[in-house]
């Protein structure tokens, strides 16, 4: 089985080296490329204030944080659900470097670094060898994948993301057939009965239609060739 997580944070600001905080993680499970439903989202208080420039990004503002609990109340979730995943991160260095700061505020801190729990797969590092010399952010991604994200006015760490699961599924294989697997399998049962109804009129013909493990197989085949 393999497991992995789409990790995005927002945060204060640009630099924990400088004092900014988390102040949203966004967490989304995939197992064999397929999502399970299974996600987190939590907000922090910081314990200081959101930069002018960090809020016209994600709109999340200090009055919003102010009841919420502080990050190390949650680290243990955070932990036990990425634990033995690989993480999928757009600009990882960004994220793993507040991820890391997060952690190292813990008391004895008991985690070490993400890495020490998670193989670490950056899809903007992917997405300039896929495509160098382009623009790799997030929205130039949906674009060129025809993703549609007309509905992120802001950044939002669970809906990047759900959007980034998407971008990641289709830079490595093809997204809507896995995000749409059951829709596809009815559409395969569907042009099925349509030769079926065509066919019935000669007796003499046979249809024959695939199992579930022969069109798997065959989506594999695909998959491989893409």
């Amino acid at each position: 089985m393999q497991r992995q997580v789409i990790l995005d944070t927002e945060t204060t600001g640009l630099s924990p080296q400088k004092g900014d905080r988390i102040i949203e993680v966004g967490l989304l499970e995939l197992v064999n490329r397929r999502p399970t439903g299974r996600s987190l989202q939590f907000y922090f208080n910081p314990d200081r204030m959101v930069d002018a420039g960090a809020l016209r990004v994600h709109g999340i503002s200090n009055e919003f944080l102010q009841d919420k609990p502080r990050f190390y109340e949650l680290a243990p979730q955070i932990m036990e659900f990425v634990t033995g995943a690989e993480l999928i991160i757009h600009n990882a260095e960004f994220d793993l470097g507040f991820l890391n700061y997060e952690l190292s505020l813990l008391r004895r801190n008991p985690y070490g670094k993400m890495e020490d729990h998670c193989p670490i797969l950056d899809t903007l590092v992917l997405a300039r060898k896929l495509h160098p010399g382009q623009r790799n952010s997030l929205d130039a991604l949906c674009k060129r994948y025809d993703i549609n994200n007309q509905h992120r006015d802001l950044h939002g760490a669970l809906l990047d993301a759900e959007i980034l699961a998407h971008v990641f599924l289709a830079m490595t294989g093809g997204q809507e057939k896995l995000f749409s697997e059951v829709e596809a399998l009815v559409e395969v049962k569907t042009k099925a009965q349509k030769v079926q109804e065509k066919t019935a009129q000669y007796d003499d013909l046979v249809f024959v239609e695939a199992t579930p493990l022969e069109l798997a197989e065959h989506q594999s085949y695909l998959d491989q060739l893409a």
